[in-house]
């Protein structure tokens, strides 16, 4: 029987249904479930000052201190590896994990399919995982992304409702539901048969090529757009609070003055800024686009 760890962290509950329902068709396979456990909880729902508060470590991925995990096995057929995107990176207990030496050794010599549950931005965090699987020796063999699919300005506020509220309600009872939406929670499993198979045939070759013939995973441009410009300004910014904010009182400043940015970055500069690009830039550079996309799909 192949053993599989499931290794993950969610903090609202919802990646843990989205790996629930990719688990389904494993039914001939040992599964081994473990979660993330922080020594210091992360508590949910956020408070706001917590969450921006949370942006520099997290962007420069230093790791928290988690409780200790007892392996059930030596060596795995297959790990699954299931993280939320934080401020464009792994979320802080991910990082952890990664940077844990006992992990990096069950990463060796085997292979990694890593799935990510988040609002709709994943491409700066994937590029993160994947070097720490490439230098624990572990291979990505399929990436399964499900994201909220309401359009961005719109999952912003559902996802701030349902993130400092704790409540996956509709806000104003009018905006969409925030997160990823029930029916491709549900879709997780077809994404399972076709891993499944590839593990009872114990060949991944080509697995993320028939992950993405579902049709079901996109990166929509103006998401791509933001992302290849987002994580350069999160670590300026990070730096700034870091070399700047040494007293509780500076940080607290500098972190607030962040925040002000942010959301003037999204709701003022950024949809001028995506106007203008869609208008004079984008429709000349669709080669480079498309192949920018196929990059960050595959996972290499």
């Amino acid at each position: 029987m192949k053993k599989v760890l499931v290794i993950n962290y969610s903090q609202s509950g919802q990646l843990n249904e989205i790996i629930d329902n990719f688990l389904i068709p494993f039914e001939n396979a040992e599964i081994e479930r473990v979660a993330i456990q922080p020594v210091q909880p992360i508590a949910f729902p956020w408070t706001s000052e917590v969450f921006y508060n949370t942006m520099p470590e997290c962007v420069n991925e230093e790791p928290v201190a988690l409780k200790p995990i007892q392996y059930g096995s030596e060596k795995y057929d297959l790990i699954v590896f299931g993280y939320q995107p934080w401020f464009l990176s792994p979320s802080l207990p991910a990082t952890s994990i990664l940077q844990d030496p006992s992990f990096q050794q069950k990463l060796k010599r085997t292979p990694v399919v890593t799935v990510i549950g988040g609002r709709n931005m994943w491409l700066n965090s994937q590029e993160s995982i994947k070097a720490y699987i490439r230098n624990a020796g572990g291979k990505l063999v399929g990436n399964v992304p499900l994201m909220d699919r309401e359009p961005n300005l719109i999952s912003v506020l559902t996802i701030f409702h349902w993130m400092l509220t704790g409540k996956k309600e509709r806000k104003w009872g009018v905006l969409p539901v925030p997160g990823v939406s029930d029916q491709d929670i549900k879709s997780a499993d077809k994404f399972g048969v076709i891993v499944n198979k590839a593990l009872s045939e114990n060949n991944f070759d080509g697995l993320q090529k028939k992950i993405l013939s579902l049709g079901l995973i996109d990166i929509p441009t103006d998401i791509w757009f933001i992302e290849m410009r987002g994580k350069k300004i999160f670590r300026i910014w990070a730096s700034l609070i870091k070399k700047k904010g040494v007293t509780a009182e500076k940080r607290a400043f500098f972190v607030n003055l962040f925040k002000y940015y942010l959301l003037i970055a999204l709701f003022v500069a950024s949809p001028i800024i995506l106007t203008v690009y869609f208008i004079l830039i984008a429709p000349f550079s669709q080669k480079s686009i498309k192949k920018s996309k196929e990059y960050y799909y595959g996972v290499d």
